[in-house]
């Protein structure tokens, strides 16, 4: 499984002003802004974390995920949420010929934690030998700041907080995310159950 992130979020959907104010830098001097490329690299580092962290697309853009062979041949779990629209599906197969599927074969069911590419028919299309199959597909919350749910976009702000504050450091980057992100962000993690246990 491969899946590739296709765009990113804009600069403008950033909430650089709010992060400033979050961190209460001063204003109203010649060099204000001058420090707005840095603040939109932890911002944008922040949310890199806490997706990884909850499997979760906080702005959207386009993603492309291949795969191999399906994991269930009439359903194909998507590894990020939520996902709005199926853009497209191609079969490749050794020779790198690629064959557009046709949308009525499959649909998507959304979910908030996973969501599903389901076949319409009985099964989902044959994946050749040394082929591969190739997903398009929308997925975040939304455009804008404002799209994203009020505790994750704190988590955010913490985090990317905790990088500015630490940004001379060598921590920076652990494992371990700070209790106050943490505590925010565990409810929207996708916790699976697997014969009995929790991964």
């Amino acid at each position: 499984m491969m899946l590739v992130e296709q765009t990113t979020p804009p600069a403008a959907a950033l909430p650089v002003a709010d992060f400033r104010d979050h961190l209460r830098l001063g204003t109203g001097f010649a060099d204000d802004g001058a420090e707005d490329s840095l603040l939109q690299t932890f911002l944008r580092a922040a949310i890199a974390a806490v997706e990884a962290w909850t499997g979760k697309v906080l702005l959207e853009r386009e993603f492309s995920l291949s795969l191999m062979g399906w994991r269930d041949g009439r359903a194909q779990v998507l590894p990020v949420a939520p996902v709005s629209e199926i853009g497209g599906m191609r079969i490749i197969d050794c020779l790198d010929w690629e064959v557009i599927v046709d949308p009525a074969k499959y649909r998507l069911q959304q979910d908030m934690h996973r969501p599903v590419v389901m076949a319409r028919g009985s099964r989902l299309p044959n994946i050749p030998t040394q082929g591969s199959v190739r997903i398009n597909f929308t997925a975040g919350f939304g455009p804008q700041w404002s799209d994203i749910p009020a505790d994750l976009a704190q988590a955010v702000m913490l985090l990317a907080a905790y990088y500015y504050e630490y940004r001379h450091e060598m921590r920076v980057g652990g494992a371990v995310m700070p209790y106050g992100v943490s505590s925010l962000v565990d409810r929207w993690r996708n916790v699976r159950l697997i014969g009995g246990g929790m991964r």
